[in-house]
């Protein structure tokens, strides 16, 4: 590339919109679903997992359709919405927004707070009264999964608006209802769920460039690629492959979902989620050993074809 360096996440986009047409790995496909279920059984987890190979437009399926509780990954359908609404004028990204403890239930309009202790980014409370702006709490929201972030963008956004644009993008049985830690929601069943096949969606879009313009797609790869929880399906990965993923966890369940772009090929989207492991630790070393199965299969079975794409789209952006 004549010594430029460029972003992983935009070059990856690039080659996902510019690459050559499909190949098959058909050959391979069964022989990947019965490594895949045999590592699921001898985990003794239940495990939904969605994957698309963005190469080959092929899929692979199991349990795709189990619905559960989303945990953070619905953070992704927010962040989609997020930059919808900045598209559509409704605000600007660098717009600020005073930060703020105080979020109202589903239930019945209560107010609660939430909890500093349980949140994975603390210092997001030591700026309660503070102004922040709108992409910093995107990110935030994103590679520190931060539930203040969280439940101040919802309320900003929407619930139904999240819904309506996941509906527009063929994403129809995920359910965004509310932010996060809402306690009487909770208690009545009123949550934030998903399936592995419409998260496996949600990541797509973002990929392909569905969920936004092109530049807004790719400022939310740049951010899904700074995610800091990285021991689901990029810990399955070898450390250079550049890989965008939006973990999840509660009680039971680990889930994480990723664009992972391997190195001259198009990426591919996946999405893992895990019930009854003993632990997240658990749960995220299993996801992890899916992911290399995975990795290791579709790599082994690409084509020049994608590097000859690589090489050709590398030359034109250094020629910029």
């Amino acid at each position: 590339m004549k010594g430029k360096k460029w972003s992983s996440g935009i070059a990856a986009f690039v080659i996902v919109l510019l690459a050559s047409g499909p190949c098959s790995w058909s050959a391979d496909f069964e022989t990947l679903r019965k490594a895949l279920e045999a590592e699921i059984e001898a985990s003794g987890a239940e495990v939904s997992l969605a994957l698309k190979d963005l190469q080959t437009g092929e899929n692979l399926f199991i349990k795709e359709k189990d619905m559960v509780h989303a945990a953070s990954t619905m953070k992704v359908a927010v962040l989609i919405e997020v930059f919808k609404q900045a598209e559509d004028g409704r605000f600007r990204l660098d717009d600020r927004v005073v930060i703020r403890n105080e979020f109202y239930s589903l239930v019945d309009g209560s107010p609660f707070s939430l909890n500093k202790a349980d949140d994975s980014d603390p210092d997001i409370y030591d700026r309660v009264g503070t102004a922040m702006s709108i992409r910093e709490l995107a990110d935030r929201m994103i590679t520190v999964s931060s539930n203040m972030a969280t439940n101040i963008l919802v309320e900003l956004v929407r619930p139904e608006n999240v819904m309506s644009t996941l509906e527009l993008l063929g994403i129809r049985r995920m359910r965004v209802l509310r932010g996060v830690e809402d306690g009487k929601a909770f208690e009545r069943g009123l949550n934030n769920q998903t399936d592995a096949y419409d998260l496996m969606l949600a990541m797509e879009a973002i990929a392909i460039g569905r969920a936004g313009s092109g530049p807004s797609c790719r400022e939310m790869v740049e951010i899904l690629e700074k995610q800091r929880f990285r021991g689901g399906i990029p810990a399955g990965l070898p450390a250079e492959v550049p890989v965008g993923n939006k973990s999840g966890s509660i009680t039971g369940m680990e889930h994480d979902a990723a664009i992972v772009f391997p190195p001259g090929r198009r990426p591919y989207v996946l999405a893992v989620l895990t019930r009854g492991v003993k632990s997240s630790e658990e749960g995220e070393k299993l996801i992890a050993r899916l992911s290399r199965l995975i990795y290791d299969r579709i790599t082994s079975a690409g084509t020049g074809a994608g590097k000859r794409a690589l090489g050709r789209e590398e030359s034109r952006l250094s020629d910029r």
